[in-house]
């Protein structure tokens, strides 16, 4: 029987924890009350003592991991250590040196469990393993991908050694706390490779790390590479330690990299021309978790809310004109490039603040109004749509801002999003023209009741004091809910972001 460890309740407004430090390892003998790990908030530092006493069977976060309250830490099997092992040697004395006893002590099996993924995420369906039974593991090697309704994660290795069990194929679904394989600690590899009777393969099909770094591609990266016949040094990695990520791959195919022509143009001409009726005319391909919901999600918001688009433009010369007088200097202070997010989420910040009825939601009969500015920003990678949110941006900088923002976009690129980061927004912001998009109408983020979409900055001739004149101009689109917004409200949101825009100035002085 195991007794699980989990995330405590760390005070009313905290609702998730970092892992700073283990104090124990699987495998160790522990007591009930002995300190087992140490969580980091961003209020105080709290030690998680052992719920019992017996021998930690397992770890499910890492030290650096961001969890939720109420998160898998781990678990805890009963009986000591030394009482197992003193157990074991009681019943079998005569059979010490028996070839039956050669087997792994169970102290040495490390069971690798699915991860809490967040409070209302109750499975996961496995996706692409990228090991196999036989193969020597380090710590924090990927073991497996899961994709929930919410996001991707890649689960790692917790310890170093050989992968004994799969107990979850691709394509099924668990429960957090469930088995997903096993792993011997008493058989630890200088490497994470394969068994020697497939490394020749693997050595065929996976590409090296890329120059500068010790970390191979992510699984989903090395199978992208593997499909365009690119090699490492053809791709930058933008993960953790130079780590080369999918998105990396995708960005280097799209800025036209290739395989080198000298291999694979003699065994093209030696095949001769591919006949067209060849290649597959279609392919079928399951959609993941997380786009079903997004599909999900996005129909239910047309059919529940009265969704209306108003539109407006904005001259963006006078903050193109700021962002380049003080760009290297915000960049120099704060150590984040000043973008146009910045005042985007302000501007709306400012104008939410006017016209609260954008800033709520409706709940059955009843209205929410919300004193306070949670943005969304609608993110697009190589999973799908994710729209991490900026709690209280009504309450930062511009320069608060921008840092989130850069921070939520590195951990939406690299699958690292949790759910304590895309839920309880009160607005979203989605900008389309970073794709070159020149007018949209962007759909509900429900519950809420209006989302802005952004556009791409295009110069166009306007008239100015009776002059024609070029001006660098951007179309704004307003999507609501004319259920609790009205349209005058509405356009009079959109007019204040327009006048905050085209006067920065507003923004630093609050008016």
């Amino acid at each position: 029987m195991a007794t699980e460890i989990r995330v405590p309740t760390l005070g009313e407004s905290v609702s998730e924890a970092t892992i700073a430090q283990w104090f124990k390892k699987p495998g160790d003998a522990i007591s009930v009350d002995e300190p087992l790990v140490e969580l980091e908030t961003d209020k105080v530092t709290v030690e998680v003592p052992a719920p019992a006493s017996g021998t930690l069977e397992s770890i499910v976060v890492k030290e650096g991991d961001t969890v939720e309250v109420g998160a898998l830490l781990g678990q805890i099997a009963e009986g000591g250590a030394a009482g197992a092992s003193a157990s074991t040697a009681a019943k079998g004395d005569t059979k010490a040196g028996s070839p039956e006893q050669q087997a792994p002590a169970a102290d040495q099996i490390v069971d690798v469990l699915t991860p809490s993924a967040g409070e209302s995420v109750t499975e996961a369906e496995v996706g692409s393993w990228s090991v196999n039974v036989g193969d020597v593991v380090k710590a924090d090697d990927t073991l497996v991908e899961l994709e929930t309704d919410k996001a991707a994660q890649e689960v790692p290795a917790p310890v170093a050694g050989k992968v004994v069990k799969i107990a979850a194929e691709t394509g099924a679904t668990v429960e957090p706390g469930a088995l997903l394989c096993q792993i011997d600690t008493s058989i630890v590899g200088g490497a994470s490779a394969p068994a020697k009777s497939e490394a020749p393969q693997a050595a065929e099909t996976a590409p090296a790390a890329s120059p500068g770094t010790d970390m191979p591609p992510a699984p989903s990266a090395s199978k992208m590479m593997a499909e365009n016949n690119l090699s490492a040094d053809q791709v930058s990695g933008s993960g953790k330690r130079g780590q080369v990520l999918k998105g990396d791959v995708i960005n280097a195919i799209a800025s036209g990299a290739t395989a080198p022509s000298s291999a694979s143009a003699p065994s093209a001409a030696s095949r001769g021309p591919v006949a067209a009726e060849d290649e597959p005319r279609e392919e079928r391909v399951r959609m993941t978790k997380l786009r079903q919901t997004i599909a999900r999600r996005l129909k239910d918001a047309q059919n529940t809310a009265a969704m209306l688009t108003t539109y407006n433009e904005v001259d963006m010369g006078p903050v193109m004109e700021l962002r380049k007088q003080y760009k290297d200097l915000f960049e120099k202070k704060h150590g984040v490039k000043l973008g146009f997010m910045g005042f985007f989420t302000k501007a709306v910040t400012h104008a939410l603040k006017e016209v609260p009825a954008v800033n709520a939601e409706i709940d059955g009969t009843d209205i929410i109004y919300k004193n306070f500015c949670h943005v969304g920003v609608a993110v697009g990678t190589d999973k799908g749509l994710v729209v991490p949110v900026v709690r209280d941006a009504d309450q930062m900088s511009i320069a608060e801002v921008e840092k989130e923002i850069g921070n939520l976009g590195r951990k939406a690129r690299d699958g690292k999003l949790g759910m304590a980061d895309m839920t309880g927004g009160t607005f979203t912001i989605s900008n389309g023209g970073v794709y070159g998009s020149l007018m949209s109408s962007p759909i509900l983020n429900a519950p809420q009741s209006g989302i802005l979409g952004m556009h791409k900055i295009q110069e166009r001739p306007m008239a100015v004091n009776g002059q024609v004149v070029i001006r660098p101009m951007m179309y704004l689109a307003l999507s609501y809910d004319h259920r609790i917004v009205d349209g005058k409200e509405a356009v009079t949101f959109l007019v204040r972001v327009k006048e905050s825009l085209e006067d920065p100035q507003r923004l630093v002085l609050d008016l």
